[in-house]
């Protein structure tokens, strides 16, 4: 006896095989990873960014300031 054909409302799921079920699971999980290290390293990135900046911008008020020391030795202002 020949099986019905299927109507609008019932759907047939293809057979799946459990492996690539998960290697799709792991696939978008290593994805969401990706994508959560990628925004930790842009977070750590901006942090040294400010960080680098404060040191350069202490060792040129540093500079600056032995600069004016030495002008005012100097010049006897």
């Amino acid at each position: 006896m020949a099986e019905p054909e299927p109507s609008d409302d019932q759907t047939v799921d293809p057979p799946t095989d459990p492996s690539v079920i998960e290697l799709r699971y792991r696939y978008h999980r290593a994805r969401r990873h990706a994508r959560v290290r990628a925004k930790e390293e842009s977070q750590l990135a901006r942090y040294r960014f400010y960080i680098a900046l404060t040191v350069l911008v202490v060792i040129a008020l540093v500079f600056l300031v032995a600069a004016w020391h030495e002008i005012q030795r100097l010049f006897g202002l």
